[in-house]
């Protein structure tokens, strides 16, 4: 009997999670429109788990439409990192090898950010991208599982 292997990544995976890649690293570091630009504020950092995300839920109202943005997508920007690595990479099939790699490359970005001054280093946007990646990886794993069951 054959082995089910999961499907291989192909050129245009690559492609598709490179430009996915360069879009978010634009989006990070030189987006002027999220505010990358404003050199004369001072730098600022949060280390304390869910501080900024309680401030932004308990301030809804004022904030409206930016605590929405910032919140969701924060979440929203690492669902194709959650999709993608697994097909590219075997080790992030198995979900807390993925949950690692989602933290340890978000982690990546805020340090840059930290050390180039750049956006701000902010633990709950750590929390947010690992989120996004666990979405992304369980949409990969539903994708995956309709795929086996159409080879049946």
């Amino acid at each position: 009997m054959k082995k089910n292997n999961p499907a291989r990544a192909n050129w245009l995976d690559w492609l598709c999670f490179a430009a996915y890649l360069g879009f978010l690293l634009y989006l990070v570091f030189f987006a002027e429109q999220f505010g990358r630009a404003d050199s004369d504020r001072i730098y600022q950092y949060n280390l304390i788990p869910f501080r900024e995300i309680g401030r932004y839920l308990r301030h809804f109202r004022a904030l409206g439409i930016y605590a929405v943005i910032n919140l969701a997508g924060n979440v929203a920007v690492f669902v194709p990192f959650g999709l993608y690595l697994p097909v590219l990479a075997a080790p992030a099939r198995k979900v807390w090898n993925l949950i690692f790699y989602t933290f340890l490359f978000s982690l990546m970005i805020e340090t840059v950010q930290l050390f180039w001054r750049v956006g701000s280093f902010d633990v709950d946007d750590i929390i947010l991208n690992t989120a996004g990646g666990m979405i992304g990886y369980l949409i990969y794993r539903l994708a995956d599982r309709n795929r086996k069951k159409d080879r049946q």
